[in-house]
């Protein structure tokens, strides 16, 4: 089911919609996998910090820096350019959620797209603009809002000021979208499974049990 939260991303609403669950932006790192072919660092690390959200029920601070402070003041010129060149009126949403996955779209667009917002320095922006294809980078992101809100394509539109907007256009891959709803369904069963042996630390028999299920599973 489709939920939509209305609330400021940023806000404790925000932070309580999403604690404990694999959002769009992080599905990169669930699907990475390490050198050896298993899981990445990446994405242990990812399992420990939902893990730690659900268990304690308080947020992972996230990671800014100063590029990205100002990419978040850009971004109101960025929308408004792109709702200009496109006559349209984007929707600012807080989050989205289906099931035990979600997202934070920049906007949603009519009642078919939505869009994400990038920005870049001027030497990468222009990297892009002379690029054709769509940024692999942001695959994982794109594709993964698509399946989480049922919509048919999702807009890129990567920004700085005094360079022009670059645009992409992703659409539904729906067997792309399979696999990734797959390997997301098995990163939230290996989350319970951590919840569940860190609530029985300190406690031999729930500890055991929780060990005997995690064998009998394999």
């Amino acid at each position: 089911m489709i939920e939509i939260f209305d609330c400021e991303q940023g806000t404790p609403e925000w932070f309580e919609c999403r604690r404990g669950i694999p959002t769009a932006s992080m599905f990169a790192t669930v699907l990475a996998k390490g050198r050896d072919g298993g899981a990445s660092v990446g994405r242990k690390t990812y399992l420990h910090k939902l893990a730690g959200e659900i268990v304690t029920g308080a947020m992972t601070e996230g990671y800014s820096n100063a590029h990205m402070e100002r990419g978040h003041e850009h971004e109101p010129i960025a929308r408004a350019t792109y709702a200009f060149l496109h006559d349209c009126e984007p929707r600012e949403v807080g989050f989205i959620r289906n099931g035990r996955a979600g997202g934070s779209p920049d906007s949603l667009v009519g009642e078919d797209g939505g869009l994400e917002l990038k920005s870049k320095l001027p030497h990468l922006l222009i990297e892009a603009m002379l690029r054709e294809d769509f940024p692999p980078e942001h695959r994982a992101q794109c594709q993964g809002l698509l399946w989480i809100t049922g919509r048919d394509w999702w807009d890129i539109a990567v920004f700085w000021p005094g360079l022009p907007l670059v645009e992409y256009r992703a659409r539904r891959d729906e067997a792309y979208i399979a696999r990734l709803s797959a390997a997301v369904a098995a990163f939230t069963e290996e989350l319970d499974e951590i919840v569940e042996r860190v609530r029985a630390y300190g406690d031999p028999d729930a500890l055991r049990r929780s060990l005997a299920a995690s064998v009998a599973a394999a």
